[in-house]
């Protein structure tokens, strides 16, 4: 039976049909938000994967090209590789929803979502968001919802709820929240540098909003909802808890896991784990949980000694940063380099720049966006963490973190007409024990310094955890997680900003939601480290933009020529600007509006190509020196050419103030000579001079 449920979102109807397509998925909607379509499905095994001690769950967003009406690109014109912005929206998704399915679940989830028509007044991300959900609380899955995502962008100081793609773009805030009926589960921000007051303000606007989509998900649930499915529970046995517990004492556990050394604390528990298989031999039911049950025993033990003495690990303070250290121009030749290390995490950043005529092309939905001038990338090989496995190129947690980067330093970077370069970022994860994608924003910010890339401010980055006990007001914010209070602890809450605000959020959590306390001493600590970082290590390393660009970069000089004359730069098939490239070794970039960006690392080859663009663009006036050289010759004079596509005549009588019979006595092809402009003869043609210079 076909149900369709109907809300007023924002001014625009949002549209829930059940029961009509996708009928053998767990769970199935037909979502429309404006004319924006999708169909997302929530769909299980009937079994739990073997061998997995995790919750495998994978989350889609495709994109299809006719949902805005264009045929893909290439020679298979068909969608390949799901672009940047598919990978980030599914982690976007992922985040809230995984923290609400039980802990215990081992049954493979997919929910996908396929777009099939977007209108650009609503966003085909946010209707993802949307109809995942409800999806997955209608399905018969176990799932802890319902959640809601409400986006805000924000124009002239002004919040807009859930813009319209141009207002997304355009606007000076991209804030994702997704909330269960009382707390906020996960914030996204990109963020022009908005101050924190603000953006909390956006955040609860958000919150407030998305109870209401709750209640109408409410309805749908109770009318048309599965009930959920049973399913095996994965549990350690509890003989074996209290086995393990007589062979690795409470205390043994603690001394093992609190260290500074992350190698250190990784031997101690391959020990433990060497000595429970040991004990276990003979118990081999026992032997597949061993994994699992030292993991549930680290992380009681971290998080009891959090939470109740407030001992960290590595014996820091609550709200203690790890030793820091920055420098630049590690690497020769490069345009720009910087490492920036906080405790076991080191990052080393590389900038590149080019010309803006190596930006990266963007095929995608938003038609907004056609291409990216700046980049940030970001690796994580695997002897960052002491391991081995063979690259594979980037992952989905790759692009996520260099994206991170990428959108924190966004808000700093000088305009293309002030700065008229491409500009690429690599971050190399050298060595990694928490939070790099935060050591990446403050190296990236660093190298780009180096390099002279004129930023507007200093960007800094820091992440902070949490761990929480049985109440709500039972929790500790951790200033600065590494890797081990990530891995046992609540929450990763990184901010990026300047010191007037910040640039950019990323929020994952492992529980349901965090309160308004929560949110605000995580924004709050976050700002004060970002101050602490740059203060005491990045402005000692390098304080502000160079004023000067490395002499390996490339140097840019642009000019203004009359968009009327871009014919005669370039030339008939491009013949007079080749030329020019050809002689000179530079590269030109032409815009509509005129704009000719010349770009070289010899400083005489951008002068002589500039002289030849200015010569070309520049009617031959009375008085005009010039100088050309002889590139033909008649019985009646000498032709000249004074740059590619630019010729001009002296006459035979013009050459010497001599007479002279034949041309060839005086002149000879390949001559370079001066000449001056006589202005226009009695037949309207340009006259020049050979003997009238001065």
């Amino acid at each position: 039976m076909v149900k369709t449920f109907e809300m007023d979102l924002c001014g625009r109807k949002l549209s829930v049909e059940v029961g009509k397509v996708a009928k053998q998925a767990n769970g199935a909607v037909f979502i429309k938000y404006g004319e924006t379509t999708e169909l997302c499905t929530a769909t299980a095994s009937d079994k739990p994967r073997e061998g997995v001690d995790f919750f495998p769950l994978s989350v889609d967003f495709e994109e299809k090209f006719y949902s805005v009406g264009k045929i893909p690109g290439g020679f298979k014109k068909r969608e390949g590789k799901a672009s940047d912005n598919a990978v980030l929206t599914s982690r976007v998704i992922d985040r809230p929803m995984r923290p609400l399915f039980p802990k215990d679940y081992r049954n493979d989830v997919t929910l996908n979502n396929l777009v099939m028509s977007v209108d650009p007044e609503c966003r085909p991300e946010l209707v993802a968001m949307l109809g995942t959900a409800i999806a997955t609380c209608i399905s018969d899955i176990p799932f802890d919802g319902p959640c809601a995502m409400t986006q805000v962008g924000m124009i002239d100081g002004e919040f807009i709820m859930n813009p319209s793609q141009k207002e997304w773009d355009e606007g000076d805030l991209e804030l994702t929240v997704a909330s269960t009926r009382e707390k906020v589960i996960m914030i996204e921000a990109g963020a022009n540098v908005i101050p924190e007051d603000k953006m909390l303000e956006a955040i609860y606007k958000a919150h407030d909003l998305n109870q209401t989509i709750i209640k109408f998900f409410d309805e749908i649930i109770a009318e048309v909802g599965k009930e959920k499915h049973d399913y095996e529970h994965y549990e350690v046995p509890a003989e074996m808890i209290s086995a393990m517990k007589e062979i690795v004492t409470p205390e043994y556990m603690e001394e093992a896991v609190f260290t500074d050394d992350k190698m250190k604390r990784d031997e101690n528990i391959r020990e433990i784990t060497a000595k429970l298989e040991e004990a276990f031999a003979d118990k081999e039911e026992w032997l597949p949980f061993i994994p699992d049950a030292i993991y549930q025993y680290q992380k009681k033990t971290v998080r009891k000694m959090i939470l109740k003495d407030h001992k960290r690990p590595d014996g820091r303070a609550i709200d203690q940063i790890r030793p820091l250290s920055a420098e630049v121009d590690l690497i020769p030749r490069v345009h720009g380099s910087a490492m920036f290390t906080r405790g076991q995490t080191q990052i080393c950043d590389v900038v590149t720049l080019a010309p803006l005529s190596e930006v990266q092309k963007v095929d995608g939905l938003d038609p907004n966006i056609t291409e990216k001038r700046y980049l940030h990338q970001y690796n994580f090989p695997s002897y960052s963490v002491g391991e081995t496995k063979p690259s594979r190129g980037p992952g989905r947690r790759e692009i996520g973190h260099g994206a991170l980067a990428e959108r924190a330093l966004i808000p700093v970077l000088p305009s293309a007409e002030d700065f008229p370069y491409a500009i690429r970022a690599v971050s190399e994860t050298f060595e990694s024990n928490g939070s790099t994608s935060m050591a990446s924003t403050c190296a990236s910010c660093m190298s780009l310094m180096a390099a002279g890339v004129p930023l507007k401010d200093m960007v800094a980055g820091i992440s902070c955890g949490l761990v929480t006990g049985d109440s709500d007001d039972d929790y500790v914010v951790l200033t600065d997680i590494q890797g081990i209070e990530d891995f046992f602890g609540d929450m990763d809450f990184k901010v990026t900003g300047t010191k007037e605000g910040i640039t950019a959020i990323q929020m994952d959590i492992k529980i349901h939601g965090l309160t308004k306390p929560i949110v605000e001493e995580a924004i709050r600590r976050t700002r004060e480290a970002r101050f602490f970082i740059m203060d005491t290590c990045m402005s000692k390393a390098i304080a502000e933009p160079r004023k000067e660009l490395s002499k390996y970069a490339p140097k840019i000089v642009s000019t203004k020529i009359d968009p009327q004359k871009i014919g005669d730069v370039v030339g008939q098939r491009g013949k007079t600007i080749n030329e020019i490239i050809a002689r000179t070794g530079v590269k030109i970039d032409i815009t509509d509006d005129g704009r000719v960006d010349v770009c070289g690392t010899d400083q005489k080859g951008i002068d002589d190509a500039l002289k030849m663009i200015e010569i070309i663009t520049t009617d031959f006036f009375e008085g005009q020196i010039l100088t050309g050289t002889v590139v033909n010759i008649k019985e009646f004079g000498a032709f000249l050419e004074f740059a590619p596509g630019k010729e001009g005549m002296v006459h035979i009588s013009k050459i010497a103030n001599e007479r002279i019979e034949h041309v060839e006595d005086v002149l000879t092809l390949g001559d370079v000579v001066k000449v001056v402009c006589l202005g226009k003869d009695k037949m309207g043609r340009i006259s020049f001079s050979i003997k009238d210079v001065k």
